[in-house]
């Protein structure tokens, strides 16, 4: 099972047409991402302190349907490959209401030293964790 955070849209996610401003939907999987380390202990200031920074490297969307002001939104998260410093996310989100697919991406994500920017493998611990929660089935057209 993906991990989901909800989030509704508010007037400040939208654009003059009252829909979902496309770049939002990247902020939207940001949060899912940094809550998804919350479930499991990580805090962005801890890490920080333990000299590890992440970073997105790669993002390939598709928008498939609006949201619009008032949805509530799931926002998934699943590790679809993780390698070294590299983990490759699959994210989806979706309206809480009646479970349509409105946008899903690919998202490149790497491990960094924060003080001085360059590549480290992921913590071990932390990865083992985010593979054995990340368990899914890829559809053909999300492979």
């Amino acid at each position: 099972m993906p991990f989901q955070w909800p989030i509704r849209v508010y007037i400040e996610d939208t654009d003059l047409g009252g829909i979902v401003y496309y770049v939002n939907y990247l902020k939207f999987m940001e949060r899912a991402r940094t809550e998804l380390l919350r479930h499991f202990g990580y805090s962005q200031q801890q890490l920080t302190r333990e000299d590890v920074l992440f970073v997105v490297t790669h993002v390939d969307g598709r928008y498939l349907q609006p949201a619009q002001l008032d949805d509530e939104l799931l926002v998934s998260v699943v590790v679809e490959r993780a390698s070294g410093a590299r983990v490759n996310f699959l994210q989806k989100i979706t309206r809480a209401s009646d479970s349509v697919l409105l946008c899903q991406a690919k998202v490149a994500v790497a491990c960094v030293s924060a003080s001085r920017l360059k590549p480290r493998r992921w913590p071990a611990e932390m990865l083992e964790q985010l593979m054995s929660s990340s368990v899914q089935q890829l559809t053909p057209e999300e492979k």
